[in-house]
């Protein structure tokens, strides 16, 4: 038997069964693995045990003397949601196994098994650790290289927003955030897994429109070994890596119909399959899903599901566009001014009063980011400690400045990209910039992301 790598810290392994044998040969193959294993025949004993320590893994036997496997197993999930529990049997049918992977169990193994099986589970066991692990050490990254949205806001919209937002934090219930882009619906998701009871698990995010239908389905739910080219092992998808967690699904409404339906079914039963896998397996994951769409209108098109949007729109919260909260644009600067100075080791950096007048005439197409940015680019070029509005980017400061007119000497670029600029200032989404404009939505984009470069 290959032992496990000694830079791994080693597998923590229960297994309960009145077997005598079972406990002592599977004790020594597991330990044989590298394993650190304790072993117990009744599920009272088992129960005291998860209570003195954590476990990573359990074999739990479906047959006990004193009860049945199936009902210790939602016992153990509730003391440890984080554990991985193999169902093992010599007793089972298919039934049986499917009702086992229903109440959590991870996998069924039916006796007698062998070493390879054994094995098997625990690079598994070990692959999943390794992944939340992954995870957290991104989180923890994350929050000391990304300047969060600071939420103390004088603006009466944020705040409806964010009460709305506490209020819903503490329960499990699927949350739709809408927005333009920008507006820090990613910070919002991320706040609400932090003040909710699933904050000590992973907060896990899937930015929909960045992968193909196929790749998304991996992506989300996983892909057995040979699913696809390129698949040259088992891998588990972002919904089982966020397991007790909470699942982010970015600009939700460019998954693609077929896996719309794989979705809702997530919703509805907590249950999945890998692509290229029959077996059902299960998962504990909060989804808060955001859009800057107008999925309604998609429903109305037959892009996007209706059931669907009612499953992701329990609650739903709006958050304002910057320029509908201009008094929180002075402090949010403020705020990334500060951390971009300390990150890149200047002194304190203020704002002059022009420039500050500059930014609160400006409407934001891009909101926070595009404030965020702006502050990030004048910390690393500018070179007094006071901002001038030089020093922000040009295209803010001609728009302050008197804009294109109609006959006036200016070039049709000048004249349409300030229209363009101007008509997504003046509407919440750029469905309806789009329609005002006459062009269709990717047109519209494509512009958008030109305009705002220059």
């Amino acid at each position: 038997m290959t032992e496990l790598s000694p830079q791994k810290k080693s597998l923590r392994v229960l297994i309960i069964d009145d077997e005598k044998n079972i406990l002592t040969t599977l004790s020594m193959c597991l330990t044989g693995m590298g394993c650190t294993v304790a072993a117990v025949p009744t599920e009272q004993a088992a129960l005291q045990a998860t209570k003195r320590q954590t476990f990573d893994l359990v074999f739990l036997d479906l047959r006990l003397r004193e009860g049945s496997g199936l009902d210790l197993l939602p016992l153990l999930l509730k003391e440890s949601p984080d554990l991985m529990v193999v169902m093992i049997t010599a007793h089972g049918n298919f039934d049986t196994a499917v009702q086992a992977i229903k109440r959590g169990a991870t996998d069924f193994l039916p006796k007698p098994f062998t070493p390879a099986q054994i094995r098997h589970v625990i690079e598994q066991a070990n692959e999943r650790r390794t992944m939340r692990r992954r995870v957290a050490e991104l989180e923890e990254a994350l929050a000391e290289s990304v300047p969060e949205t600071d939420f103390c806001t004088a603006s009466p919209q944020m705040r409806a927003v964010l009460d709305i937002s506490l209020r819903v934090a503490g329960s499990d219930v699927s949350v739709l955030l809408r927005g333009e882009s920008g507006t820090g619906k990613g910070v919002l998701a991320r706040s609400l897994h932090e003040q909710s009871a699933r904050s000590g698990h992973p907060f896990v995010m899937v930015n929909c429109p960045t992968l193909s239908e196929e790749l998304l389905a991996s992506e989300l739910f996983g892909h057995a070994r040979g699913a696809f080219t390129g698949a040259v092992r088992d891998q588990p998808g972002r919904v089982e890596v966020a397991e007790g967690g909470t699942l982010f699904l970015d600009e939700v409404s460019e998954i693609a119909p077929a896996l719309q339906a794989k979705l809702l079914r997530f919703l509805q039963d907590k249950e999945f399959e890998r692509v290229g896998e029959n077996q059902t397996r299960r998962a504990d994951v909060r989804v808060v899903a955001a859009t800057n769409r107008d999925l309604e209108q998609a429903v109305q098109s037959g892009r996007f599901r209706e059931d669907l949007l009612f499953r992701l729109n329990v609650v739903e919260v709006k958050i304002p566009a910057l320029r509908e909260r201009a008094e929180d644009i002075l402090p949010l600067a403020r705020h990334f001014l500060q951390f971009f100075a300390r990150s890149a080791k200047r002194p304190q950096m203020e704002l002059s009063k022009e420039a500050e007048a500059v930014l609160l005439q400006y409407p934001w197409p891009g909101n926070i980011r595009e404030l965020r940015n702006a502050m990030e680019r004048a910390t690393i070029l500018w070179p007094a400690q006071v901002l001038a509005p030089a020093a922000l980017p040009d295209r803010i400061i001609a728009h302050v400045e008197a804009g294109p007119v109609l006959g006036g000497k200016y070039s049709l670029e000048a004249v349409e990209r300030e229209h363009i600029l101007r008509v997504l200032a003046s509407t919440q989404t750029q469905e309806e910039a789009a329609s005002i404009l006459g062009i269709d939505t990717s047109t519209l984009w494509r512009k958008r992301r030109k305009y705002e470069s220059l």
